[in-house]
């Protein structure tokens, strides 16, 4: 698959759930890829944080004394503006707790890596 150029100003969304939290009976950050995949966003990377606590205050860690099922997840992709304001109703639909953040960033190198 190839990707139109992708450089200069983009934005950067991250998006910050437990790793509990399900979309239609599946894991909800894989229904959220699935999502960018299907749209044909240019990338995603799912970060899975080894504590953490949200506005419940609740800290979940993965220390042996406390197996925490619920750890933190944050999915990040790097799309046109214009491309993530289109899915935000979608992600407010599948996100039941959580918080999503945009930030302006700019892009300086996108490709493939080389075999």
């Amino acid at each position: 698959m190839t990707h139109e150029k992708f450089e200069g100003e983009r934005t950067l969304m991250r998006i910050h759930i437990g790793e509990s939290d399900k979309w239609h009976g599946k894991p909800l950050h894989e229904a959220i890829v699935e999502l960018f995949r299907k749209d044909k966003f240019s990338g995603a990377t799912v970060l899975r944080g080894v504590g953490g606590f949200g506005s419940s205050s609740v800290y979940h860690t993965d220390k042996i004394l406390r197996l925490s099922q619920d750890l933190p997840i944050v999915v990040e992709v790097v799309e046109s503006t214009e491309r993530i304001e289109k899915i935000l109703p979608q992600l407010d639909e599948m996100v039941e707790g959580g918080l999503i953040t945009l930030e302006k960033v700019r892009v300086i190198l996108y490709r493939a890596a080389k075999k």
